[in-house]
């Protein structure tokens, strides 16, 4: 179950934003196997001028950044975390974005560090996530 937020200027057209978050979700299911439906999203559009963003750091080009931080449990290979990128920026080639402004941080969690609503911690709940087809050593 990860939760995503996305930062991106609001020159971005609302279409364009939608298309994003679609992006970022189709990743998350074809590099990750996150179910389809399982989707936390934010999307915050920030006037251009809030975006203070080294332009050329480590041979960049970045010219209006696209920040996708996602938070999700622990588990996943080098590999797996590298074909997310790709898919990400892939995806959000496909959407307008340059693939030079796309900016990913993945914050990785214990399950104990999740609660959907209720007080609860639904991820440690073994009965819960396997009704939802989860095992509990995926998200």
């Amino acid at each position: 179950m990860p939760f995503v937020r996305i930062t991106l200027s609001t020159d971005r057209p609302e279409p364009m934003r939608a298309a994003v978050a679609e992006g970022v979700r189709s990743a998350l299911v074809s590099a990750l196997g996150v179910p389809p439906d399982d989707r936390f999203q934010i999307v915050d559009a920030q006037p251009a001028s809030a975006f203070h963003v080294d332009r050329h750091f480590l041979d960049g080009d970045r010219r209006d950044p696209v920040v996708v931080e996602i938070t999700l449990t622990r588990g996943r290979t080098r590999e797996m975390k590298l074909a997310l990128y790709q898919a990400v920026v892939a995806n959000l080639s496909e959407a307008g974005v340059r693939p030079d402004d796309v900016l990913i941080l993945l914050r990785e969690t214990e399950r104990e560090d999740w609660s959907l609503g209720g007080g609860k911690m639904q991820l440690l709940d073994e009965d819960l996530i396997r009704k939802y087809g989860w095992s509990p050593a995926q998200d």
